[in-house]
């Protein structure tokens, strides 16, 4: 039950009304048209911004507009008051008496409340981490790989076909230097004093047990090879060994993927489909044989003053036109990303959430213009950028793990303070803002930590409903038995307070799938988790408040509707989250 959405469709009633009385002598264009919670709660319940957006369609000033749209709406059940502010704004208050309707749909649909067919089960690609099969992964992983996994589930949520993907960067220079370090640690497992790993390796202890790997494997016969020979084997298994790594870090997290795509597989087999998609843009004419200007200003890191094959991005809203091949003859990255979003397209979708680094900004424009080229525009690619993280302990920096050699890993963070704490805290600011992850404070049992903030709000409402199963324990205690109790009794200002929130669940549902942004789901759980434990607080200060009546089991019953409601959207939201909904505290 999305109470905004309803109140949406009697606006547009109402507007519907004015045609067929002749009042607008014209069909308008609905689509801006929204109701959403006035900014000012002492305005009403709703507001709704039709008048000022339809006005000048209609032929009608604002005010005039809005003045017709709320005689209509005065006569809609639940409405108590109907009122016209400023230049046109509608402010629509309702009877207390309607929320129990809402609480009545949560009890019903239990945790598919708040569920959406807003996406109407459009086909959406939500490629995340996509960390280089090098090592371990690192707290920076860590934030994207949180970011990716919640948008996938939010937009699951909200009613699209989600298919969750890894792109396995297993084609560059990167994975050589991951074989020659792992094949140095291959010499160390068969006797040989390797000494200090030489600058330009990788001198992460990750690599130890991968050398000894090969070395059981393979004995010293890769020693005989010529590095020709063994390059390929050993990076085939190094890599390998880190995607299952990586996997199970992953995991630890709560992370799996639908798809896990090799880059090495667009330019190996039996078709170099990297070449066969710069072909085929040449012969639509969006890649030629060209010299790029020199640059102005900043220099342009892949500018080089020769003939080249270049993508004509500038023809879709790039700065510059892009090179494919480098002066070697081998495709350049961009070349190989092209190929592999034409292969998503080719799979069907056409809408593409890409979760990248904020390092990576600058590549937006030409991996946009390359999906526009690639789909002859009807393919769209949105890039969600993840700041950095920086990590503390009670305040201070924390130290680079021994393991990795470099960074502090992802698991060791998810060790030491747990999935739920890293997940909630990772969504608990913007994406695009930077983030102070605080190893101590985030497992602090206070209400300042927001993850122990909400997850103690859903075991308080398992600690009420088994206080109350005691009192009464003839009582069914499961919600659905609840949605035909006296829910009107629910009339206290903090029961509707709750009540209100509860209400705003499928709304925001829609608005944080829409806008990308899973953090909003946090913010919310954090402000109903306040709603609730302010008001159990109020009971304790005043007894008539409190949510078992050991003399009034209707209203108890009321209430206990309340919990198993603040229940279950908290559930539901974490889930989303990918939080556990404890029980219990320990």
């Amino acid at each position: 039950m999305n109470v905004y959405a309803i109140f949406a469709d009697h606006v547009r009633e109402a507007v519907a009304a004015l045609v067929a009385e002749g009042l607008i002598t014209r069909d308008l264009d609905l689509s801006r048209v929204v109701v959403e919670p006035p900014r000012d709660a002492s305005h009403g319940d709703l507001a709704t911004n039709a008048a000022m957006v339809l006005a000048k369609e209609a032929g009608l000033k604002p005010r005039e507009l809005a003045d017709h749209i709320a005689a209509r709406l005065r006569a809609v059940a639940g409405v108590t008051r109907v009122d016209v502010a400023g230049p046109g704004f509608i402010n629509i208050a309702l009877d207390p008496g309607f929320w129990p309707q809402v609480l009545a749909a949560v009890l019903r649909q239990g945790l598919e409340f708040g569920r959406s067919g807003f996406g109407a089960g459009e086909a959406v690609n939500v490629e995340y981490v996509s960390a280089n099969p090098t090592g371990p992964m690192h707290v920076g992983h860590c934030r994207g790989a949180v970011f990716g996994d919640a948008l996938a589930r939010l937009l699951d949520f909200a009613g699209f076909a989600v298919t969750k993907e890894y792109y396995i960067n297993d084609a560059g220079a990167q994975v050589d230097v991951l074989a020659r370090s792992a094949f140095l640690r291959y010499r160390e497992a068969l006797g040989e004093a390797v000494g200090e790993v030489p600058e330009g390796l990788y001198p992460g202890d990750y690599l130890v047990p991968v050398g000894q790997a090969l070395a059981a494997a393979h004995g010293p016969a890769l020693k005989a090879m010529a590095e020709a020979q063994w390059l390929p084997l050993v990076r085939a298994f190094a890599i390998d060994a880190m995607m299952v790594m990586i996997r199970e870090d992953l995991e630890a997290l709560g992370i799996c993927f639908d798809v896990f795509f090799s880059e090495r597989s667009l330019s190996t087999g039996a078709v170099d489909r990297v070449g066969a998609t710069i072909e085929a843009l040449r012969a639509s004419g969006e890649v030629y044989e060209g010299r790029l200007p020199p640059p102005k200003g900043a220099p342009i890191e892949d500018w080089e003053d020769r003939e080249q094959t270049l993508f004509r991005s500038t023809d879709f809203g790039d700065d510059v036109d892009r090179p494919l091949k480098k002066s070697d003859g081998s495709y350049t990255y961009f070349a190989g990303d092209i190929a592999y979003h034409k292969d998503k397209v080719d799979r069907g979708f056409l809408k593409m959430i890409d979760v990248w680094g904020a390092d990576h900004g600058g590549y937006v424009k030409r991996m946009q213009a390359a999906v526009k080229a690639v789909s002859a525009g009807r393919a769209a690619l949105d890039v969600e950028l993840i700041q950095l993280v920086r990590l503390f302990r009670a305040g201070e920096p924390v130290r680079m793990s021994k393991r990795a050699g470099s960074f502090v890993t992802l698991r060791e963070v998810v060790d030491e303070v747990g999935r739920d704490a890293v997940r909630f805290m990772m969504l608990f600011r913007k994406n695009d803002a930077p983030l102070d992850f605080d190893l101590a404070k985030v497992i602090e049992q206070s209400r300042e930590n927001p993850v122990y903030y909400v997850q103690y709000a859903h075991a308080r409402t398992k600690s009420i409903l088994r206080n109350a199963a005691e009192e009464f324990p003839d009582l069914p205690m499961e919600a659905g038995a609840f949605a035909d109790a006296p829910l009107a009794r629910l009339d206290d200002e903090g029961e509707i307070a709750v009540l209100r929130r509860l209400s705003a669940w499928p709304r925001l549902v829609e608005q944080a799938a829409a806008a990308r942004e899973p953090h909003r789901i946090s913010f919310f759980l954090h402000e109903l988790a306040g709603e609730f434990h302010g008001h159990w607080n109020r009971g304790k200060d005043l007894p008539h408040l409190r949510f078992i009546m050991e003399n009034d089991r209707e209203l108890t019953s009321a209430r206990l509707a309340l919990v198993h409601g603040v229940a279950m959207v908290l559930a539901s939201g974490l889930k989303v989250l990918g939080v556990e909904a404890v029980d219990e505290m320990t």
